[in-house]
């Protein structure tokens, strides 16, 4: 399925391809037929190969594939809610997966109509989590998982998960792991939701009790999931860290509207505060905009590590400084109902969630003290930290 790209792709050709698609597809009609017809035509994420959803076109040309779909009113694929299939588990099985895994699965998950969570970090391995403890024994022609994964977004509304599981306890720990696929409606598949700070129950934690997987759903050799893990991990980075926007998008423009549209809250101080956080957010923004012209075949470096440390500490001065600016207005929250929302979404909320929802911005996709290592050794060359557990099996770790 899908078109010929032997001709290279410019942004001319992109452009007349699209407008093509639109004249014999209505963006008004039924969503998902349009959706699974614009992946079909190569035009979902235009780097991906001819069939999966694209062209083999250079990756810089995407924004011209979504701003032109916008200004003809096309529906999107609910981005907010299917971010971490197209961010984390996407371009993983695109790197990793067979051509079966490939074509069984990226239509679905481009189109929304599969959700994916990631299910990886547990109660005893977070920042450590080479040191998952879930294990994966070999049974007949399949897996049978047991262990229990935590700070689970979406699981509420997935269908299918990705896992890291330990295979071999008698290695080292990076060594011994192997990465699946797993079917959320499995038996045995348990999701509980986790109250945060907003009130809200966007996490949660996964039991996995003997839940069964053919090893079709293996992705990777097995004892090589770490290697498919940094995978998923550069690429969550990139995601939230480096993520697309125009000038003064995300939470720079809420802040920004407020401070034009309420000049009683003004102050010398809270103007050189609020200008200063206009210049970081745009020097993040022209940053994230040439790391994502530097990835090559969708596999990004370190530097995402450096892109997801900075937004996180962005994020959290800005919502502070907009609840500083509201003063007791903004204090008010929204609800404290322990809602499991069906999509992520800080913009449309108030200035209080924004804030307490920020704080787990230096913990997810890797917390900001694991990613300053990161930084100082893979992108600085910085000696390494003293590590005393390579080389030793996972099972004579202390634990």
């Amino acid at each position: 399925m899908g078109a010929s790209a032997a001709e290279p792709v410019t942004a001319e050709s992109l452009r007349e391809r699209i407008d093509g698609f639109l004249a014999g597809h209505d963006p008004a009609g039924d969503r998902l037929e349009f959706l699974r017809a614009r992946f079909d035509a190569g035009l979902a994420w235009v780097h991906y190969p001819v069939g999966l959803g694209g062209l083999g076109a250079p990756r810089v040309l995407q924004p011209v594939v979504d701003q032109r779909f916008a200004a003809a009113g096309a529906p999107d694929n609910s981005p907010r809610r299917i971010g971490i299939g197209l961010g984390m588990a996407a371009p993983t099985i695109l790197r990793h997966g067979t051509a079966e895994q490939r074509e069984r699965f990226l239509r679905p998950l481009w189109t929304a109509e599969e959700v994916w969570c990631q299910l990886f970090s547990e109660p005893g391995a977070g920042s450590d989590l080479a040191g998952v403890a879930t294990r994966a024994v070999r049974d007949g022609d399949g897996w049978v998982i047991d262990g229990q994964k935590v700070w689970t977004s979406m699981a509420h509304q997935a269908r299918w998960g990705i896992l890291l599981a330990r295979t071999d306890p008698a290695v080292a720990k990076h060594a011994g792991l192997t990465y699946f696929l797993c079917d959320m409606h499995a038996p045995g598949v348990e999701v509980r939701p986790l109250r945060q700070a907003t009130g809200e129950a966007e996490f949660n934690e996964v039991f996995l009790s003997g839940v069964r997987l053919g090893d079709e759903l293996r992705l990777g050799a097995v004892g090589e999931g770490w290697a498919v893990a940094r995978t998923t991990l550069m690429n969550e980075r990139v995601a939230i860290g480096g993520a697309a926007l125009p000038r003064e998008g995300g939470m720079i423009g809420v802040l920004a509207r407020t401070w034009r549209q309420r000049p009683e809250l003004r102050s010398p101080a809270l103007h050189d505060e609020v200008l200063r956080l206009w210049v970081r957010a745009e020097a993040l923004r022209l940053t994230g905009l040439r790391l994502r012209q530097q990835l090559a075949a969708g596999e990004p470096g370190p530097e995402g590590s450096a892109m997801k440390l900075a937004f996180a500490a962005l994020t959290q001065q800005i919502s502070g400084t907009e609840v500083e600016l509201l003063g007791a207005e903004g204090l008010r929250h929204d609800h404290w109902r322990a809602d499991r929302p069906e999509e992520l979404d800080l913009i449309g909320r108030g200035p209080t969630y924004r804030w307490l929802r920020a704080k787990g911005n230096s913990i997810e996709g890797g917390t900001s003290e694991v990613l300053r290592n990161i930084v100082a050794e893979r992108v600085l060359g910085l000696p390494a930290e003293p590590r005393q557990d390579t080389g030793v099996a996972w099972k004579d770790l202390p634990r």
